[in-house]
């Protein structure tokens, strides 16, 4: 499999939600109890990153992002931090407090997270996910 497709089969898969803070707060101790030099930490909408992030980095990035989330975020629950495995995550999906749309429910048009922690090499999600204008209009050519 391609990289560009395991990531987006992963990015596609199940995930469960930091529901509540307390939630939240038990996965980030999780998390960095298991941290190691291991992951990739993407801003989307960013190139992607090549090379994973040392330990320490992933630890400052996960405390800066709880504070971000904490301050911008100013609801009794969390719901925008989901996660593939609690107790063993290979792929964390962090939404932007700033962009959540309809991060839950549906929609056609869901947003992008934020940031995504994940163990598999990142590919950029936006074109990923969303073919090429021509792609899709490519039928329109036929009745020319």
């Amino acid at each position: 499999m391609l990289i560009k497709d395991a990531y987006v089969s992963a990015f596609r898969g199940n995930f469960t939600s930091t529901m509540r803070w307390s939630d939240l707060d038990a996965f980030w101790q999780t998390l960095t109890l298991q941290a190691d030099d291991q992951w990739f930490i993407y801003a989307v909408g960013e190139t992607p990153p090549e090379n994973t992030a040392s330990k320490e980095d992933l630890l400052n990035f996960i405390q800066h992002v709880d504070e971000l989330l904490h301050k911008e975020h100013d609801e009794d629950y969390c719901g925008i931090v989901y996660v593939d495995n609690k107790q063993a995550p290979e792929y964390i999906k962090i939404f932007d407090p700033n962009n959540l749309g309809v991060s839950c429910g549906f929609s056609d048009n869901p947003p992008l997270p934020g940031w995504i922690l994940s163990r598999l090499q990142p590919v950029e999600l936006e074109s990923a996910l969303n073919p090429p204008k021509s792609r899709q209009r490519w039928w329109q050519q036929i009745f020319s």
